[in-house]
């Protein structure tokens, strides 16, 4: 209950003049006499009236509900105080159900100026527990409890350092504030004890990871590593690619399993930083493999790897859902007898039968398409773990990924490969669509290619099938046959089919791909140089920018075209204004965060460390920066947390008993 907090104040410590109120006084607390009551109306349309008067002026007090009760209790020619939330009819003030007291009865000692308002429920306030009850309630509660009932859990140096309040103290004034001030005191240090408990929690299992899980260890570089990075890398690594594949080098000769996110932004060549880890843990004895979420982007990754070790003479295999069953049982035997060095695939991987010689690495792209418990299969199919690569192109903002993600160590590739240029991107309303066509038709004589999404709302596939195809008859109008041809893909077709379109496409026989967001993920045609997103205003930020990404994957340059209706909202007009004005996926996610709240994006809700009840990821940056760095230097000095200054820490950390403690599954 003590953590059942108000989400506003009141403050009942001012009075207004009737004269005084406007539409700008949300709520209004004012003190004069009764000088008239009356009930009109019938029946449902039936209410109280009464008038207070000050020396200033008359405001209407109503009520719709209890009406005979209220009356019963009011008295003509009385002084009280009236207190509600302040609207105007017809110019003149109202309060509506007030919260009225006589003034001869008004007690100031138990009085807070400032008072809580709690949110409750129908059901609640029908079992008697309104919001006036639950602030009753805890007022009763913190009456009867000292601080032993609450104890301080944070290091003495901590609270000192960062002057904060003490526990008991914030919990009190978070409640019951006896000042504007003390409230925001209070309310900082519950944020901070909030998000630093959140960060110990991650850095401790990151550090007993470092400390006590075994791991195998990649001791050397080999002849595959230095074949494939002195006669066959396609171009220069970046400076982002070296410190990466440094990071990696250097966890995996550790002796201790690796766990680590590769966060980089679409086209940043994630896959060629899996191919060389891969590649070391080949020359290292040890067999990979490489899981992805979809069928068509493991094909994707399974053809590009082959072709990029086409003069190294490696045994890499392709098992998904589809693969014929003659295929299957070769595969799997293989690599029992751990010929197959390289093993990509879809979930597939992850079942009983797929059994290895001696699993070293595991690379897992898209990892937020994967639940904790599939990626947990992974890591059984070894005697010791295999280390753990997980690579996502979706930017995770910085202060969500030192929340859900801290208890992995964390790369990020920021740079773009030499050759690839900015991508160009504009906002078109729907009346401009045949100039936006003549574009695509100049690209298209260049002898490009072109995307043309429409969104997949979800609320009905016979709708969205329906404005697919209306799209598609539309696109087909602006470019008939035979002199251009067009391909189609969306959810409905059989996988097949699907995979024929998107092959005529990749291949160069069709100019056009009209497609839902199937797309979205890892279609990789470098000779497409145009992305049109129809209806861009229902798509979300992250989305956009994965889109866009389809394109400018060659050295052409290219363009993103977002078309909207006229009528946007606000929040569809912010984030295509953001989408125009940056290319970076880094500010992109920042954005989409302060849009879209922590909770939305990319299914973070579900690692549980993210219910805040008070610590906002976007207004507390600041906050959970220090947490951070207290908690990070916490452990460094004291791992086991057996200094006496960290033992209520520890006995905090301790008592939640009887939970399953979920980030421990890695």
């Amino acid at each position: 209950m003590l953590y059942y907090f108000p989400y506003r104040h009141v403050d009942k410590s001012k009075f207004f003049k009737i004269a005084e109120l406007n539409a700008a006084v949300e709520f209004a607390q004012v003190k004069g006499k009764i000088t008239f009551i009356e009930t009109i109306g019938e029946k449902s349309g039936r209410r109280l009236i009464a008038y207070l008067k000050d020396d200033t002026g008359l405001i209407e007090l109503i009520w719709f509900r209890s009406i005979s009760w209220v009356q019963k209790n009011l008295i003509e020619e009385e002084n009280y105080t009236a207190f509600g939330r302040l609207s105007f009819f017809m110019g003149k003030p109202q309060l509506v159900h007030p919260e009225l007291e006589s003034v001869s009865s008004l007690s100031t000692s138990s009085k807070n100026p400032l008072e809580p308002v709690y949110s409750t429920t129908e059901k609640l306030k029908a079992k008697g527990l309104g919001g006036k009850q639950i602030g009753k309630l805890v007022f009763t509660l913190l009456n009867i409890i000292g601080s032993q009932e609450i104890p301080e859990n944070l290091p003495d140096n901590i609270l000192e350092k960062g002057q904060l309040m003490d526990r008991f103290g914030a919990v009190k004034q978070i409640h019951f504030p006896s000042a504007n001030q003390e409230y925001n005191r209070a309310l900082r240090r519950l944020k901070f004890e909030e998000l630093f408990i959140a960060q110990i929690r991650l850095i401790l299992i990151r550090s007993e990871r470092h400390r006590l899980s075994k791991g195998v260890v990649f001791s050397k570089v080999g002849d595959h590593f230095n074949t494939y990075y002195k006669d066959h890398l396609p171009f220069e690594l970046t400076g982002a690619q070296k410190r990466v594949i440094k990071e990696i080098r250097k966890d995996t000769a550790s002796g201790h399993q690796m766990n680590r996110l590769l966060q980089g932004d679409v086209g940043s060549g994630k896959t060629v930083v899996a191919l060389l880890t891969m590649l070391l843990a080949i020359d290292n004895g040890y067999q990979c493999c490489f899981m992805a979420p979809t069928e068509i982007l493991s094909q994707q990754h399974f053809a590009s790897i082959k072709e990029q070790l086409n003069d190294i003479s490696l045994e890499v295999r392709l098992l998904t859902g589809s693969t014929k069953s003659a295929e299957r049982k070769k595969t799997l035997q293989l690599l029992a007898d751990g010929e197959v060095k390289i093993l990509i695939g879809t979930h597939a991987i992850i079942e009983e039968v797929v059994q290895f010689k001696n699993l070293g690495l595991a690379i897992v792209d898209e990892q937020h398409r994967f639940g904790v418990a599939q990626r947990a299969r992974l890591w059984n199919k070894a005697s010791i773990p295999p280390h753990i690569l997980v690579m996502t192109a979706t930017p995770i903002p910085r202060t969500l990924a030192m929340t859900a993600y801290g208890d992995l160590d964390y790369s990020v590739m920021d740079e773009l490969p030499p050759g690839r240029q900015p991508i160009t991107t504009v906002h078109r309303y729907d009346d401009q669509r045949s100039r936006v066509m003549d574009f695509i038709k100049s690209e298209l004589a260049l002898g490009r290619q072109a995307y043309i999404i429409f969104p997949l709302i979800e609320e009905s596939d016979k709708l969205d099938y329906e404005n697919l195809m209306q799209g598609y008859e539309n696109v087909k109008a602006f470019f008939p046959e035979p002199k251009y041809w067009i391909s189609m893909v969306h959810g409905r077709q059989p996988s097949d089919q699907k995979e024929n379109n998107m092959q005529r496409f990749v291949k160069g026989d069709t100019q056009i791909m009209v497609s839902t967001t199937v797309i979205e993920v890892g279609v990789n045609v470098p000779n497409a140089s145009i992305m049109v997103i129809e209806s861009a205003e229902k798509f979300g930020l992250s989305q956009l920018h994965q889109l866009r990404g389809r394109v400018g994957r060659g050295g052409d340059k290219s363009y993103c075209v977002l078309m909207t209706s006229p009528k946007i909202s606000n929040d569809a007009r912010e984030r295509i204004k953001t989408m125009t004005s940056t290319n970076s996926g880094f500010e992109i996610s920042e954005k989409d965060l302060e849009l879209r709240g922590p909770g939305d994006i990319e299914g973070t809700r579900q690692s549980g460390s993210l219910n805040f009840k008070l610590a906002d990821l976007v207004k507390d940056k600041a906050i959970l920066e220090a947490a951070k760095m207290y908690a990070e230097q916490i452990v460094e000095k004291d791992p086991e947390l057996v200094l006496t200054e960290n033992v209520r820490l520890k006995n905090y950390l301790v008592s939640p008993k009887g939970k399953t403690p979920w980030s421990k599954i890695s």
